[in-house]
């Protein structure tokens, strides 16, 4: 996800009790989304899931009441404070927006085909093909995201 996206979640957007625990990442009046492909289920696995389920615990409606409250959403502050942490834990360059790029490197290294990752990370659609009909189930995404937890 952008970091917008995450820290504008409800709780309630996190489902850990379905069949496959995922986020289903919508629009709120808070926080708008980038794209149309942004609107997508995210599957949990790994340190996602675990994560995911430690925001849950904490009983708040907002995964990030920090950030975010029903009025607006504070990305940017969230960003200052993330990339401000990461500057002494990572080389010099990184920011939050990295893991962005790593998720996409380590899709390839699973052969993950560019429209399911285009799918998982909400990514445009490069072509109109692409957004013709309902698009990849969250199990297939899931597939894909628990081949590259082993990496």
């Amino acid at each position: 996800m952008r970091l917008a996206e995450a820290a504008g979640l409800l709780t309630s957007d996190i489902k850990l009790e379905e069949e496959i625990p995922h986020i289903k990442l919508r629009r709120h009046p808070w926080r708008s989304l980038k794209t149309k492909g942004s609107e997508r289920d995210i599957p949990l696995v790994g340190a996602s899931l675990w994560a995911a389920k430690r925001v849950v615990e904490n009983g708040h409606q907002f995964a990030f009441p920090v950030y975010t409250n029903s009025a607006k959403c504070s990305a940017n502050s969230a960003s200052a404070a993330l990339n401000k942490w990461l500057k002494s834990r990572t080389p010099g360059g990184c920011v939050i927006h990295s893991f962005r790029h790593s998720l996409r490197d380590r899709l390839r290294a699973v052969e993950c085909p560019p429209e399911i990752a285009d799918a998982i990370g909400g990514w445009s659609l490069s072509g109109v093909g692409q957004q013709y009909g309902a698009g990849y189930t969250l199990a297939f995404k899931y597939g894909y995201l628990q081949k590259m937890e082993r990496l």
